[in-house]
């Protein structure tokens, strides 16, 4: 799974910086677990930790459970749930309001 060509929508194009585009892909690709779900889930919002803006990433997954957070430096927070497609073709990264 998700050793395919990858596409993004233009919502994701638009809205979501390329560098954390990049870091959502690298989460997949480094994924600890024995079977990786044709559907990633990343809800991605912002954290106000002693003053300063977060970027908190949670990325899901339901079979097998998975569930990891991180916390990355962010002038600007987004705030947006990305859903992560296989369909064994290809791999395409949209927004949930895209689904």
């Amino acid at each position: 799974m998700f050793n395919n060509p990858r596409y993004t929508t233009k919502g994701v194009t638009e809205r979501i910086p390329i560098e954390l585009q990049i870091f959502m892909w690298s989460a997949i690709d480094t994924m600890e677990v024995k079977r990786k779900d044709y559907l990633q889930v990343f809800k991605l919002y912002a954290e106000n930790v002693d003053g300063w803006s977060v970027q908190i990433v949670e990325h899901t997954q339901e079979q097998p459970n998975y569930k990891k957070k991180f916390k990355l430096n962010a002038v600007d927070p987004i705030c947006e749930k990305v859903y992560v497609i296989d369909d064994e073709s290809h791999s395409t990264m949209l927004l949930a309001e895209e689904y």
